[in-house]
């Protein structure tokens, strides 16, 4: 509230939760951060999305390497106390309930940022789940990567040891026998109507998602692309 929460505090308080975590018993496998690495400029970071957990966490990740921010849910900028942590990062906020305003806010507020040099994390699905969607998975990321000329760096994720809450979906149980993982992939260049390239996307998710629940003898449904 008196503007002191800059990025350096950010990540910091991202890496709290993670340490938190551990010390819980949560296991972390994160891989690939060298691709972001090697991206010149800001970018798009496009993935999954599961649960608090990477949203708590990507922070520490990704701020290091890149100045970056989110784009989230309108409602999350008037959530109790956690309000005033998310609009010190001055987001993107979207409805999820009018397509047309989200994407004119998407390229609006995306191209604003990214020629500021601040990289954008973005959850196509829209609503957090352990089943990827990829129908869901709509393409307002790379539409934007596109017209802004940037990268996008996809990123699959399991963070699923963070369950869903009851009243509150952020406050759920830690499941520290669940390993959470991250896993970046090579930058993707988009050209033309990006179809290609969201399906790149797409296919890079669902094998991860897929190797990993074949490692852990776990079900994990993907959605067929349409």
């Amino acid at each position: 509230m008196r503007g002191k929460y800059d990025d350096a505090a950010w990540s910091d308080s991202s890496l709290d939760v993670l340490r938190a975590l551990e010390a819980v018993g949560v296991r972390f496998e994160i891989s690939g951060i060298n691709y972001l690495r090697d991206v010149k400029g800001p970018c798009m970071v496009i993935g999954n999305h599961q649960s608090s957990l990477e949203t708590m966490i990507l922070p520490c990740i990704v701020q290091p390497i890149k100045k970056v921010t989110f784009v989230v849910k309108k409602s999350l900028l008037n959530y109790p106390v956690f309000r005033h942590v998310m609009r010190s990062r001055d987001p993107i906020a979207v409805t999820q309930s009018d397509p047309r305003q989200d994407l004119k806010s998407m390229l609006e507020g995306g191209l604003d940022r990214l020629r500021r040099g601040i990289s954008l994390i973005v959850f196509p699905e829209g609503e957090r789940s352990t089943v990827f969607n990829a129908q869901r998975f709509n393409t307002i990321g790379v539409k934007l990567a596109s017209r802004a000329g940037v990268p996008i760096v996809p990123v699959a994720l399991d963070t699923a040891a963070w369950g869903r809450g009851k009243p509150f979906a952020d406050f759920g149980c830690i499941d520290p026998s669940r390993k959470v993982r991250f896993a970046f992939g090579p930058a993707i260049k988009v050209t033309g109507r990006g179809a290609v390239e969201q399906e790149a996307i797409v296919q890079f998710l669902q094998h991860h998602l897929e190797e990993w629940s074949d490692e852990s003898g776990e079900l994990i449904e993907n959605e067929p692309v349409s």
